[in-house]
């Protein structure tokens, strides 16, 4: 498994270990959804509300900032032999993570962890466009945020 991590909006160097946080987060997503380490190829990019709110409306038609977008890579893409998969991008927002983590009364380094998870997901093909898909991706979400020592994301007070 190899993760490239970009940081392009220094907002986010105010979170202390990062690179040690995406890369752990990635591989228990991998280890939980796939049963293994996949020899993969991922992507995550750190970056402002105005980059991602460019994608938002470039690729999903909604000109707004997100908290994260993922861009998966095609599946039945050829691979030559010996060499990682890719799975594709995940970008997550600085300004729109921070608000909600402190809207929610989570912190940051708990809240990225969950979207990284969440877009990590997608990239594998898990999507919650109905209620039985989004179960499923919410339960795998929490299962793999327990075994990182993160409490349910969802749980409601």
């Amino acid at each position: 498994m190899s993760v490239s991590i970009e940081v392009e909006d220094p907002a986010w160097k105010s979170l202390s270990g990062l690179e040690e946080l995406v890369q752990a987060t990635v591989k228990a997503v991998l280890s939980e959804a796939a049963g293994q380490d996949l020899d993969c190829d991922i992507a995550v990019l750190f970056t402002d509300d105005d980059t991602i709110a460019a994608l938002n409306g470039e690729w999903r038609g909604k000109p707004k900032p997100t908290n994260v977008l993922s861009f998966p890579t095609s599946h039945d893409m050829p691979v030559p032999a010996g060499e990682p998969r890719p799975l594709g991008d995940v970008v997550l927002a600085h300004g729109v993570v921070m608000r909600e983590a402190a809207e929610q009364g989570k912190t940051l380094r708990d809240h990225t962890a969950h979207l990284i998870v969440h877009g990590t997901l997608h990239l594998i093909g898990y999507d919650h466009e109905d209620d039985d898909e989004a179960d499923k991706m919410e339960a795998l979400e929490i299962r793999v945020l327990k075994g990182l020592g993160i409490s349910d994301p969802y749980e409601r007070d």
